[in-house]
């Protein structure tokens, strides 16, 4: 009779180890409306932490939206469910970036999820967040000037 290690055993129970599955994700579809140009690109980030709201390259991934002669567009994601929250921004010279003042301030459309439109300061991600719990989740954004 061969004796199997205790760690194969474990394994082989599920006790050691053992992946878990992924998070089912969530159907999520975002409404972007308003937009400043039918041609320029839209870009949408999405973070789902805290610590690295509106630091660049920190949002869990983002996606790039021509507008196809249409002032809005809808664009589904599938989401993880918990906090979510959307920065997007409208490329007008399309030169991939976000063009600014000499104070930091973007000259080009911008928009944050639950419409937040800070006066001073970049909002936080609380101010912007929104839950995904469930399929269905729909999350409409007015892109202005």
């Amino acid at each position: 009779m061969k004796v199997l290690p205790i760690a194969s055993l474990l394994l082989s129970a599920g006790l050691l180890g053992a992946a878990r599955p992924a998070a089912e994700t969530q159907s999520v579809t975002v409404v972007v409306s308003s937009l400043v140009s039918n041609t320029s690109t839209v870009k949408l980030f999405f973070y789902n932490t805290r610590e690295g709201f509106l630091k660049s390259g920190k949002w869990a991934f983002s996606k790039a939206v021509k507008p196809e002669g249409k002032n809005q567009f809808t664009l589904p994601v599938e989401l993880p469910p918990g906090e979510w929250a959307v920065a997007i921004t409208q490329d007008l010279n399309n030169n991939n970036k976000i063009d600014k003042n000499f104070l930091g301030i973007p000259t080009e459309p911008y928009a944050f999820s639950n419409n937040i439109r800070p006066t001073v300061a970049a909002p936080d991600f609380n101010e912007c967040k929104f839950m995904v719990d469930g399929p269905g989740r729909v999350v409409s954004i007015v892109l202005k000037d």
